[in-house]
């Protein structure tokens, strides 16, 4: 893995400016390659899957898959080293280090992710998401990306996912049919998302049963939602409370993969299929 992440580094110097970016990009989000396909790669970036591909093999890989089995067989980091690396932050976050307040939140908010895993409202959201006949996610259009990247998780369990992020009056397809029933719409709340209050007691009354992704603390009504699952509190009001929430829907995503089982496996292999069929390294 260090070779991996030394090449990158290598790469995100003297590469092409197509191989500085997926470099950067790799580099910057090393956590996330497992969760990706070329074809995502080459979608945030925008470029073209075949040009990541080559890059791939630039680097003497035949695709993600490679890469996300390396990351898989990394040695996991040992008690004493977890200890030793946890001693020097918290020395470091007395010190007043920037950067080591920024890591201790975010690994109390991390925790705070975990404890609600064990919830029970946790589990009746990953259950409603599976059982529902279609799951909309609707969020304000600076969250886009991430109500994209939750739905494009999504599809690996189950079809049927649309993200919306009200543009160009695109709420308005929740309402275009005659009722919500048997659907969820998944509701991620921001500091900017006026309408979310509105999009969720409405979408209640046409039936759909409603999933609010919100901050501790925030001023909803108990009946706006059927399940909320609460973040951490945002470091100041300006705060979107990214990591927090992207580590949410990526864990709720799992969860929901999870539940399905052999058939999560099925669909992704079915997608790899389709991938190689277009010239998408299968998918990778």
């Amino acid at each position: 893995m260090e070779d991996f992440v030394h090449k990158l580094r290598q790469y995100a110097k003297t590469g092409t400016p197509a191989e500085r970016r997926i470099a950067k990009y790799f580099a910057e989000h090393l956590n996330d390659l497992p969760f990706e396909t070329a074809a995502s790669v080459a979608d945030r970036l925008d470029l073209s899957p075949m040009t990541v591909g080559r890059f791939l093999r630039a680097l003497g890989y035949q695709g993600l898959d490679s890469i996300k089995i390396e990351i898989r067989d990394t040695p996991a980091i040992s008690p004493s080293e977890m200890q030793t690396s946890m001693s020097e932050l918290q020395a470091d976050v007395s010190s007043g280090k920037p950067l080591a307040l920024l890591v201790s939140e975010q690994i109390r908010a991390l925790h705070h992710i975990y404890h609600l895993t064990g919830q029970a409202q946790w589990a009746e959201a990953v259950s409603m998401i599976s059982g529902a006949r279609e799951v909309f996610i609707a969020t304000h259009a600076r969250l886009f990306g991430f109500a994209a990247h939750f739905a494009q998780r999504l599809t690996r369990a189950r079809d049927g996912v649309r993200a919306l992020d009200g543009t160009g009056s695109r709420f308005a397809e929740l309402f275009a049919r005659l009722n919500g029933n048997d659907a969820v719409l998944v509701v991620i709340d921001g500091r900017r998302f006026g309408k979310a209050r509105l999009l969720a007691r409405t979408a209640r009354r046409y039936g759909y049963r409603v999933i609010l992704v919100t901050t501790q603390g925030s001023n909803w009504l108990p009946d706006q939602a059927n399940v909320v699952l609460t973040l951490p509190h945002a470091r100041n009001e300006d705060d979107e409370n990214l990591p927090p929430l992207m580590a949410l829907l990526d864990c709720l995503s799992a969860a929901v993969i999870d539940v399905a089982g052999e058939e999560a496996g099925a669909r992704e292999r079915r997608m790899a299929e389709f991938g190689g069929l277009l010239g998408d390294n299968a998918g990778q």
